[in-house]
């Protein structure tokens, strides 16, 4: 069992799981308390070396950045390259990555290259949801504008406890008022068309 991140849960430390009559023991790996030097000598083990253990984490991060640009194989290299990242990022900042491991290599790699259109699809959905809501928000306040005039020039100035619950209304609510205000003779028939609306 392989830790990455240093956690504070006992479940870090339990070394056997047991159900019946069965009693499985296993090896737990915490990553952070590893020697970096063995993970250094192994491309495939760069990206772990990020997380392990270090009293300078630029310093190793820069160590694992230049192992992976010794690699030769193009296709290898740029692997090597996404996993470290991926990997650094549970404990770097996304600049300091940045500054050390190539960023195409991200945009490159199978894994972003499936996850990008995803991201896209729901960026464009919720782009489209806020700009609905905020086309919505937008009529509301225009109708909320329009029928706080009509009752204005309807009934003369509406006191404040009032103005608080008609801001509150929804916009088809707005535009049943405008509808029925027209009918109204004082504050007393708003009262009661809010009254019967809330309940």
């Amino acid at each position: 069992m392989i830790f990455l991140k240093p956690k504070t849960s006992e479940a870090v430390f339990v070394d056997q799981f047991t159900a019946r009559n069965t009693t499985h023991r296993y090896r737990v790996i915490r990553i952070w308390e590893q020697d970096p030097e063995p993970l250094l000598l192994s491309p495939g083990l760069l990206p772990l070396a990020t997380l392990a253990r270090t009293d300078s984490p630029q310093s190793l991060l820069q160590q694992v950045a230049v192992q992976v640009s010794m690699i030769e194989e193009a296709a290898t290299k740029q692997s090597i390259s996404v996993c470290t990242q991926l990997l650094a990022g549970l404990v770097f900042e996304p600049e300091l990555i940045r500054q050390f491991l190539r960023r195409e290599d991200m945009r490159e790699s199978a894994i972003y290259q499936e996850i990008l259109p995803e991201g896209l699809q729901k960026g464009r959905e919720q782009g489209i949801e806020q700009g609905i809501e905020q086309g919505i928000e937008q009529g509301r306040q225009s109708e909320l504008r329009l029928v706080m005039r009509l009752l204005t020039r309807r009934l003369g100035s509406i006191n404040s406890q009032l103005q608080s619950r008609l801001q509150e209304l929804s916009l088809a609510q707005l535009e049943d008022l405008g509808e029925v205000l027209l009918d109204f003779v004082s504050e007393a028939d708003l009262m009661n068309w809010l009254n019967t609306i809330e309940s």
